[in-house]
């Protein structure tokens, strides 16, 4: 099905082609419009037409008005103020357009795609071997899977990488440990849980860390072997396959438990561009970008200077030869641009990284790697703190395991739905606890803009009460009651009825939900999504308060309001599934 045109395209349209017949040497303008508390739309584009022009904003407007091809979509434009138009939209016009959006088989809700889709790669939920997961990883992998999925909706095409730390110098360490201690990883990795996979590879470091700080000689054995892991040994490539593969059953365990699909091809390390690292340098230094200073490779900036005024720079090859994490994301960008020819490079990354990929994405665009064609982007994400305000902590001052985190949020879920639940089991009071649960930990996340910090706090997350991603599943789940408890009566769109004015008001905010997904997809925004979908279930929840559905006056009047509940319905469930968020039948 082709995409539909929203009211507030079709109402711009109109007052574009009014302002053209009235100032026709003005040629094409823009009407400003938005939405208004005065009307249904306000445009306040005259004003600064008339004042080009040297024209009267409140003449002008008048003439725009009478200019207004109004058919079935305009029921009034007045001018208010100064000269700006106030237009308000037929109750028909509402209804038809919002039946249009239903009517759309493909489950899009008249959301259109882009006629000439980029590529864009995405790097985020960047985990490293031989470590657990914290809440440190909790945002660059929710705000990425978000960002990916609304990318791929609009119709991008989206590449993703989850760069993990599975190379350098601790692999030595851990290597040369285990080399000499051959049973500490007995079992079949692929007969261990992901919780046993970790706990095993954290006692390993753990052990091969305190014998690395106490005994000088099996430190110069650990580095001698981090030279064999670059230089390609096979006994040590083997070693450290063994830790990845350990690693990668513990990741994909956090990942489900998330509710997020992380697929094995799309996990490229730092090890995946360990052969392009010397040729990316080479490039580097024969093109004059980088110079040698005291035997290390480095870019210097201009504008990039300590406290003492001296040019800080980026090196990206140490002087005793080996690469810092500069020259993996260099090649990295060589990789993504010119292999998976991609146009955008979105890396979700950490905001106190800030400084490193500005250097980075300035050492390619010196390169010519990146250019105007060719754009990275770091959508800097802020820190979790806890209710003190205070990086987010333990009791004991250790950083919060993402497991555990996620697992008292799916007990407190799964209270707040015991408590709420008439005709659930067990087993499906756990099936959606655990979806109420993580919907609750990524809501808050992506409820905050990403560049901000924000604070965890269970209670509220969990609440039926307030912004949260409990209240917008238990408007879903209501509507799905009403539906089921609607008998025979069907949901239908009937364009001829009048509207209450709270129907209006969830009708017109339903009709923008592809405007604004257009617009967290270009933004790289999610939050923006969310908050569209959290007024969409107040708005929702006024109608409720307001309108009977199932008691209207008449069948006509029944079968509206249950399409205008059912349309909500829709738009929700699909926000929320952009979110990755998922929306219980029953609460």
């Amino acid at each position: 099905m082709a995409s539909v045109t929203s009211l507030s395209d079709s109402v711009h349209q109109r007052l574009a082609a009014a302002l053209s017949a009235a100032l026709p040497q003005a040629g094409s303008a823009d009407p400003l419009l938005r939405r208004s508390d005065r009307a249904d739309f306000q445009a306040n584009g005259i004003l600064a037409l008339a004042k080009k022009e040297k024209a009267n904003p409140r003449e002008l407007a008048t003439q725009v008005v009478s200019r207004v091809e109004s058919g079935e979509l305009i029921k009034d434009v007045e001018v208010s103020g100064p000269g700006f138009l106030n237009v308000t939209i037929t109750d028909r016009a509402i209804t038809e357009t919002l039946a249009a959006r239903y009517a759309d088989d493909t489950g899009r809700l008249g959301v259109p795609r882009a006629e000439r889709p980029g590529t864009t790669v995405i790097d985020y939920a960047q985990p490293n071997v031989a470590k657990e997961m914290h809440v440190g990883h909790l945002r660059s992998a929710v705000i990425g899977d978000a960002v990916k999925q609304l990318l791929e909706f609009t119709g991008e095409s989206v590449v993703r990488r989850h760069h993990i730390g599975d190379w350098g110098t601790q692999f030595g360490m851990l290597i040369q440990y285990l080399e000499e201690h051959p049973h500490e990883l007995d079992h079949k990795a692929d007969e261990a849980s992901g919780e046993e996979a970790m706990s095993n590879l954290d006692r390993l470091y753990k052990a091969a860390r305190k014998v690395f700080d106490a005994d000088e000689e099996f430190k110069t054995r650990a580095r001698r072997r981090v030279v064999d892991l670059q230089a390609g040994d096979p006994q040590t490539l083997a070693t450290w396959q063994k830790f990845v593969d350990e690693s990668k059953i513990y990741f994909f365990s956090v990942f489900e438990k998330l509710d997020m699909e992380i697929r094995d091809a799309d996990i490229v390390g730092e090890s995946g561009y360990n052969d392009m690292l010397a040729e990316t340098c080479r490039l580097l230094e024969e093109s004059g970008v980088a110079v040698r200073s005291e035997g290390a490779l480095c870019v210097f900036f201009d504008d990039i200077k300590g406290p003492d005024g001296n040019q800080v720079p980026l090196i990206v090859q140490k002087s005793d030869g080996g690469y810092g994490y500069a020259a993996t994301d260099l090649s990295a960008i060589r990789d993504r641009v010119f292999n998976l020819k991609a146009d955008s490079l979105i890396y979700v990354v950490d905001a106190r990284q800030s400084l490193h990929f500005k250097m980075v994405f300035e050492t390619a665009r010196k390169a010519g790697w990146l250019n105007d064609d060719v754009k990275a982007y770091q959508l800097a994400f802020g820190t979790v703190l806890g209710k003190d305000g205070k990086p987010f902590k333990t009791r004991e001052g250790e950083t919060v395991r993402l497991v555990d985190l996620l697992d008292e949020a799916i007990d407190r879920a799964s209270a707040v739905v015991r408590e709420k639940a008439q005709d659930l089991s067990e087993e499906e009071i756990a099936e959606r606890g655990a979806q109420v649960g993580v919907g609750a930990v990524k809501y808050a996340d992506l409820s905050t803009s990403a560049n901000r910090d924000y604070k965890f706090d269970l209670d509220q997350m969990v609440s039926l009460n307030g912004d949260t991603s409990v209240y917008l599943q238990y408007a879903y789940a209501r509507i799905q009651s009403i539906l089921r408890k609607a008998g025979e009566a069907r949901p239908v769109a009937h364009p001829e009825l009048e509207l209450h004015e709270a129907e209006r008001a969830l009708g017109l905010h339903a009709d923008s939900f592809a405007a604004t997904v257009a617009e967290a997809a270009t933004e790289y925004a999610p939050h923006k999504l969310a908050a569209y979908l959290y007024q969409l279930a107040s708005l929702y929840t006024t109608f409720y308060d307001k309108c009977p559905v199932l008691k209207a006056e008449t069948q006509e009047q029944i079968e509206n309001r249950l399409f205008l509940c059912d349309i909500t319905a829709r738009t929700l469930q699909k926000g929320m599934d952009l979110l990755g968020i998922r929306t219980p039948e029953r609460l």
